[in-house]
């Protein structure tokens, strides 16, 4: 389970807008983190777990809602963990990977080397995997790097 000092981290990685900005690579977001799907930019509505659908943009969001936002987020990421790494991991490296996931997506986690790499025993390696990604747009992003600089320390017991 995600841990407190994990969720305190990813917090600070990603921010908290209670209104939709655009991140990094141009693509709008909310809360902490949440990129919007193609459905929620069309109907202007996010459905949470606790709320239902709620409409998004117009007014800044109450922090229960971001809360919830995310909650649901993350149930996403470690189930996607729970399912997919075959070795056992510390809290450290466990909060490490949530953040990371969190940020390159189910999907992308579910094909990268760095899985394939974690589920051969080859733990050392992970951060180095985790530096690999850096590009947003195509693009070397600074803040991406300082990103994976942060979740390499932290799989190594270090937040």
């Amino acid at each position: 389970m995600f841990s407190d000092n994990g969720l305190a981290v990813l917090k600070e990685l990603e921010g908290s807008e209670a209104l939709p900005y655009q991140d990094s690579a141009g693509l709008w977001t909310i809360g902490v983190g949440h990129l919007l799907t193609k459905s929620e930019l069309l109907s202007g509505k996010i459905r949470l777990s606790s709320f239902g659908l709620v409409e998004y943009g117009r007014e800044p969001w109450p922090d229960e809602w971001v809360k919830t936002l995310l909650h649901d987020d993350l149930a996403g990421v470690e189930t996607a963990i729970r399912r997919q790494v075959d070795v056992r991991l510390s809290q450290a490296q466990y909060d490490a990977l949530c953040c990371w996931v969190f940020n390159v997506g189910v999907a992308a986690f579910a094909a990268s080397t760095l899985l394939k790499r974690l589920n051969f025993y080859r733990y050392a390696e992970v951060p180095e995997q985790m530096r690999r990604w850096v590009y947003a747009g195509g693009k070397v992003i600074g803040g991406l790097k300082n990103r994976r600089e942060r979740e390499a320390m932290m799989w190594d017991g270090h937040y």
